[in-house]
Order: structure tokens, then C-alpha cells, then sequence
């Protein structure tokens, strides 16, 4: 009789028919978590916080006791799940990455972790991310930097580094991060996994100190399939009173069905938006290979251009992201000798924001407002657009920015990123979508794809197309350490 398999090996999906198939426990998927967690979380650094064995095990066998009654607790039941130090999971601290945090205990859930445990899950730890989640790259001094999957000397990315890493790397079978500036999406295209930043209010942000204003970050899923991206995005979508511009309505479920097709989308291709992102070479000829598979499933490839002042988006987007940065730079500073505990680009932001008026405000969100009416009016003609996730191959885990792209200077340590604002600042669903690799085949690429107001649902069935194309692509996985 053949052994069963690994369960780590298998995606959230194949996890959960087995577990309430009975042919795994709960308890062995705990087991060969923790064992490959033990064995390969040193080199990568991937996940914080890690609970003792002996209680996470015990949370299993509790697990298995509801099923051997007969009870299923939900899709999660019995999956491991390593929470993002952004989000509050009682039980570990909330560090956001910050030596002034790394002691804070939360009383309550965020809500969308309180979801995925209504769901099932057993949470085990944190994932690491960036001090405060500011720039593309996961480093901190509480726990470390975070290594790629596939080459741990060079950046996971961020600021979801560590919930991509443990995905690729099967420490967990789904993953949830957060995203403001391509923080879901970034790391999911330097790790060959899918990540979606949901529309803004899909996912309901509590406990937050402010409701109404603060919705350029939000949370989110990464998983290996498009169908257990959706899955988890299920779990964690809906309405919640305690946040009163979380979306109402909506799918019961995101999940595509079985004939997603890429046949007649209509992708418009941004490029590098007529030469205004630099980009390093290599980066859109892997973009366009992925688009090109698209062609061959039947979608319409096309040419698109956001004729619109794309400085002047710049300059309204830096007024918001200071204006929503600097209050939780601020909650630490009373502290005894924060300013230099606290990293130098989380103290531009804050100082940054001490001068700006609710004026500047205003105008950069009428300029906000400006910048989506011009958007919709792409979507006149296109289904999704299409840019690249990233500007830059994944540098060296030791720098903390790329200071030059292909020769063009960077003004500040998240311009390199530029890429990834537009959806963000639109409040529109955007998905990273594994593209390929460079010329060495080692170092992988996303394609951003982002969809219309509200389109979540209607993405993934695009994503779920372009899945259906690419099987020797996504069956490629990181090099086991040492081979």
C-alpha cells in the first residue's frame, strides 16, 4: 500500500478534503508542519513567534476530536496558519516589526483573523514583515530579515515577505498578509505564488484606531492555486459593523468556477507606462511571455496608457501614505529614545507629515478622485490592466532599498514600487500572477493584473484562466536548501 503523502505537499484544498476525509489527522498535519518548520524556517526566517510544539499539538488532537464527533469547524479545520505581524492574534505579540512593540500583547483578534479561526485554523505564529510594513523589503530588528524562497540571500520582499516565503516553501498550506503598497503582491511575484490585494472594505480592518480615512493598506490572501486564494478570501470578506466602510453584499464565495477561461478578456498592457517607471531589464520580455499565454487562451492583448500626469499622482499619493503613516510612527514616540530605535524611512514619513495642511489633503484626494475617474474610463474597454509587480529583480537581502534603477536615481525608498500604487490608490482588486523567471530560470517574476470597482469575483476567474494555461510554469518550485 502506497504511503500517503506528505501533507505539506499538498495544497489548502487537497489538506482539507483530506483531513475530513479522515485518510490525515489533524495532528500529523501539524506534525509534518512543524517538523518541516523546525528544519527549513532557520534558513529563511519566515515565521515568528512560533508557539511550543506541545500546545499546537494539543490544538490538534482537539481538532480531531470534533471531527471523530462529527463537527467540522469550517474549510481551515485543523490547517496550520501563521498570522502577519501587522494583524492582532491573542495570544502573540504585535510587533509590526518594531523593537518598541515587540512586547505588545493584543485582547482581541483583528476581525479577519477571528474569521480564519472561526474557520478552523490553528494559529501557530507571525509572519515577518518590515518595521511598521514600510518598503517592499522584510527586514526588521525585533526578528531579522527574511530570506526568498528560492534564494535566501536575496529580499523575500514585502511587506508580506514572510507569509510568501512560508507559502512557497510549504511551511503553511494559505497565507494572509496585508497590502498598501504591493505589500500581498510584491512578495508574491518574487515567490512564485499568487497574492490579491482585495477591493478596498472586502476585508473589514478591526481593531484600527481610525475608520474612516485609512484604507489605502488592507488585508488579504496568498495562497499556491487561484482556487485557494479564493477560498481563503471567502473566509475573510464581509461586512462588519465595527468597521463601517467595509463592503455589504457581495459573493458568498470567490471561488471561479470549473470553466474559468482567458478566452475574450480584454488585458490592457501598461508596460512601463510609456517609459515613466524604470524598470531593470528582463522584467517585461518575463511579463510579456505571460501575456502572450494569455493570447494563446483566447484572451485580447493589448496596449494601454494612463494619460493622466503621473507626477502629480505621485505628489497626491506621498500626501496620503504620510498622512497614514505618521500616526502609528507617532503612537511610539513618546517612548524613552524612540527616534533612534525606530527605522530612518518610518521617521520621514512621520516627520514628513508634520506640516501637512487637511488642504493638501483634500487636493491630493481630488486628485485621487480624478486619477479613478480616468481609470474607469479604460475600463470602457479593457477587463483587467496589466503591469509588472515590480520594478526590480529581488536585490541582495543586505541592502535596504535599490537606490538607482537602470540608471535613473530613486527620490525615496519606495519608488521603486511605483508600480504597484495605481491599484491602491484607485481602491480597485489587483492580483499578482506568477510570469516566470529570469535568464538564470532562478529568480522569479509576477504580472500585476487589476480589475474593475468591486471586480474581485470577476479577477480571479481571469486569474483562474490564466492558471489553466501555465501548469508547467506553477508546478516549478523552490530548490530544496543544499541541492
Amino acid at each position: 500500500m502506497p504511503l500517503p503523502p506528505d501533507p505539506t505537499e499538498l495544497d489548502a484544498g487537497a489538506l482539507h478534503a483530506a483531513i475530513h476525509a479522515r485518510t490525515v489527522s489533524c495532528r500529523e498535519v501539524m506534525q509534518s508542519t512543524l517538523a518541516r518548520i523546525h528544519r527549513l524556517n532557520p534558513r529563511f526566517n519566515a515565521i515568528v513567534s512560533l508557539a511550543p510544539d506541545e500546545q499546537l499539538l494539543s490544538q490538534a488532537d482537539e481538532c480531531d476530536a470534533d471531527l471523530a464527533r462529527g463537527h467540522s469547524r469550517g474549510w481551515m479545520h485543523g490547517m496550520p496558519q501563521a498570522i502577519k505581524d501587522t494583524a492582532h492574534a491573542v495570544g502573540f505579540p504585535t510587533t509590526l516589526g518594531s523593537p518598541l512593540l515587540k512586547d505588545a500583547r493584543p485582547t482581541h483578534d483583528s476581525v479577519y483573523v477571528a474569521r480564519m479561526k472561526g474557520a478552523g485554523c490553528i494559529v501557530i505564529g507571525k509572519t515577518n514583515m518590515p518595521e511598521f510594513g514600510l518598503g517592499s523589503h522584510t527586514y526588521n530588528h525585533v526578528f531579522g530579515p527574511t530570506g526568498n524562497a528560492w534564494n535566501p540571500q536575496v529580499s523575500a520582499g514585502g511587506s508580506s515577505g514572510g507569509a510568501a516565503v512560508a507559502l512557497a516553501q510549504r511551511l503553511l498550506p494559505v497565507a494572509d498578509g496585508s497590502d498598501f503598497m504591493g505589500s500581498l503582491r510584491n512578495p508574491a511575484g518574487w515567490n512564485h505564488v499568487f497574492g490579491m490585494r482585495p477591493s478596498q472594505g472586502r476585508v473589514p480592518a478591526f481593531p484600527k484606531p481610525e475608520l474612516y480615512v485609512s484604507q489605502l493598506g488592507t488585508d488579504g490572501p496568498m495562497a499556491r492555486t487561484v482556487h485557494d486564494l479564493a477560498q481563503l478570501l471567502s473566509v475573510q470578506a464581509g461586512h462588519d459593523p465595527r468597521a463601517p466602510l467595509s463592503l455589504a453584499g457581495g459573493a458568498r464565495s470567490y471561488v471561479p468556477g470549473a470553466d474559468a477561461s482567458m478566452r475574450g478578456v480584454r488585458v490592457g498592457w501598461l508596460r512601463d507606462l510609456g517609459g515613466h517607471l524604470p524598470i531593470e531589464p528582463g522584467i517585461l520580455p518575463v511579463c510579456e511571455q505571460a501575456l502572450g499565454a494569455m493570447a494563446a487562451g483566447g484572451a485580447i492583448v493589448e496596449p494601454a496608457t494612463l494619460e493622466v500626469d503621473l507626477d502629480a499622482v505621485w505628489d497626491a499619493w506621498l500626501v496620503w501614505r504620510r498622512a497614514l503613516v505618521a500616526p502609528a510612527v507617532a503612537a511610539v514616540m513618546g517612548q524613552p529614545g524612540a527616534r533612534s530605535r525606530i527605522k530612518p524611512e518610518a521617521l520621514w514619513e512621520h516627520d514628513a507629515a508634520q506640516g501637512l495642511s487637511f488642504a493638501d489633503f483634500m487636493a491630493a484626494s481630488v486628485r485621487r478622485g480624478a486619477f479613478l475617474q480616468h481609470l474607469l474610463g479604460l475600463f470602457k474597454h479593457f477587463d483587467v490592466l496589466a503591469l509588472p509587480v515590480a520594478q526590480v529583480w529581488p536585490f541582495d537581502v543586505a541592502r535596504h532599498w535599490p537606490k538607482m534603477i537602470h540608471g535613473r536615481a530613486m527620490d525615496t525608498y519606495h519608488r521603486w514600487m511605483e508600480c504597484t500604487l495605481y491599484a491602491t490608490f484607485a481602491g480597485l482588486p489587483a492580483i499578482s500572477v506568477p510570469a516566470g523567471f529570469d535568464e538564470s530560470g532562478r529568480v522569479p517574476m509576477g504580472l500585476q493584473l487589476i480589475g474593475r470597482p468591486l471586480g474581485d469575483a470577476a479577477l480571479l476567474h481571469v486569474a483562474a484562466g490564466y492558471e489553466a494555461l501555465v501548469p508547467e510554469l506553477l508546478a516549478r518550485r523552490p530548490p530544496e536548501p543544499g541541492a
